[in-house]
């Protein structure tokens, strides 16, 4: 083997030094730097137009270069065809193709997944897999593989398959999930520019657009290359029982995910408690929601448990929300006094709104001193509300010490019985 590649590089070498090959380096470096320029130009025009869908957008920056070239590269062959020998050129035809579908895959990829940590090294192991088979190609070692892999055979079922249609079906079927991704990243950045549509309806529709085109894509891939689906019934029937024994909940929280976004019960955005969590829904999955509480924790709280279990929502109609303050004065004190300090230690605050106005209650007469209570309304709860009490309790309390008004505390008369007095009196 390392004899065949010492041969290789050798003839290569020696290809090289002919004037065929040398004219082929000039036009090579030529097509590469003129389709180097024409990208440049290319997507530079498509940002100053703003194009609507990004991941178009996007993808036209990463494949205007290895397409242009590639195109570049089939002209001049076809023109020095008939002059030189175009080796060379022959030659880079598939590494430009080959490059050109490492950047669209890897740009789906991303699209679809984010910047996971596996992107970066699946995309070394997808380009070290394209480039092996290019080299396979270009040494003729691509058919005695082929052949290898053909003659290793085994039973699915009633069909039988070998490890080059497998190897085939694979490919097939990536390469139309990646076209589904593809296909779902427009619908989506499309479902994004819309408007009128609710978030939650466009949620729903990007999920099961995403679910559909990923069926379609395993209906399709797979039959292309001979593979019978009804062989994948014993999965499915597999699939089916784990289901139904093991994964009750995980099933029952993606459903109850769907019931979520299509009855909008839950939005974006809300401001919303379930059992001791309380904070700003930021996320809607299929399986869960994420809470943001005021303290920065982030509470992911399966669907299930939201659709089973009462959820007060803070701005499910509208935003406003009532705050009370009870506060507790002496007998001795002026009720209407402090009833009116207390509405305008509310009116000073910015965040109490103005209608509905701020208003104090006389709630009861209670053991230690009278109790009253503080009604107001604000339209920012997920600011969060301690800093605003904290505020106007500050605000009552000088109040109160200026204009002379108690605030009583429990007081307790305690009579020892039997005890003799000073006086020798019991």
């Amino acid at each position: 083997m390392v004899n065949e590649i010492s041969i290789l590089l050798g003839d290569l070498w020696r290809y090289l030094q002919q004037p065929d090959a040398q004219w082929q380096v000039g036009v090579l470096v030529l097509c590469l730097v003129i389709a180097n320029i024409a990208s440049y130009l290319v997507r530079r025009r498509a940002s100053s137009r703003q194009l609507a869908w990004r991941l178009g957008q996007g993808g036209l920056k990463r494949l205007t270069f290895p397409l242009l070239a590639l195109a570049l590269v089939l002209l001049a062959r076809e023109v020095l065809r008939h002059s030189l020998s175009v080796k060379l050129l022959t030659l880079a035809v598939p590494l430009l193709a080959s490059l050109a579908v490492i950047r669209a895959v890897f740009y789906v990829l991303r699209h679809s997944f984010g910047n996971s940590g596996w992107l970066a090294s699946f995309e070394r192991a997808f380009a070290l897999l394209v480039w092996g088979l290019v080299a396979l190609h270009i040494t003729g070692l691509l058919p005695d593989l082929i052949e290898m892999l053909e003659g290793v055979s085994f039973s699915v079922g009633i069909q039988k398959l070998n490890l080059w249609q497998v190897a085939q079906g694979i490919a097939t079927l990536l390469a139309t999930l990646f076209a589904a991704l593809w296909v779902n990243g427009l619908v989506e950045a499309r479902l994004s520019s819309a408007q009128g549509i609710d978030e939650n309806l466009r949620v729903v529709f990007t999920r099961l657009a995403k679910a559909v085109l990923l069926v379609l894509a395993v209906l399709i891939g797979l039959p292309l290359v001979g593979i019978d689906l009804t062989t994948l019934s014993v999965f499915g029937g597999a699939l089916g029982v784990g289901i139904g024994f093991g994964l009750q909940k995980i099933a029952s929280s993606y459903i109850s995910g769907f019931i979520i976004l299509l009855d909008r019960s839950i939005r974006m955005g809300n401001f919303i408690s379930v059992g001791a969590e309380r904070g700003q829904v930021t996320q809607i999955t299929a399986r869960y929601t994420v809470l943001k509480g005021l303290t920065g924790v982030e509470a992911i709280i399966p669907n299930e448990i939201l659709v089973n279990s009462v959820v007060l929502n803070e701005s499910y109609t509208d935003p406003l929300l009532r705050i009370a303050l009870q506060v507790q004065i002496s007998y001795a004190s002026d009720i209407e006094l402090a009833m009116e300090i207390m509405r305008n230690a509310a009116r000073i605050q910015p965040r109490v709104l103005a209608t509905p106005e701020s208003k104090a209650f006389l709630v009861a007469f209670a053991d230690s001193g009278i109790d009253l209570e503080l009604g107001f309304w604000i339209a920012d709860p997920q600011e969060g509300t301690l800093q605003l009490r904290s505020d106007i309790n500050l605000a009552i309390w000088r109040d109160f010490q200026a204009a002379g008004i108690g605030i009583p505390y429990p007081q307790r008369e305690v009579r020892m019985i039997g005890v003799q007095n000073s006086d020798g009196n019991k």
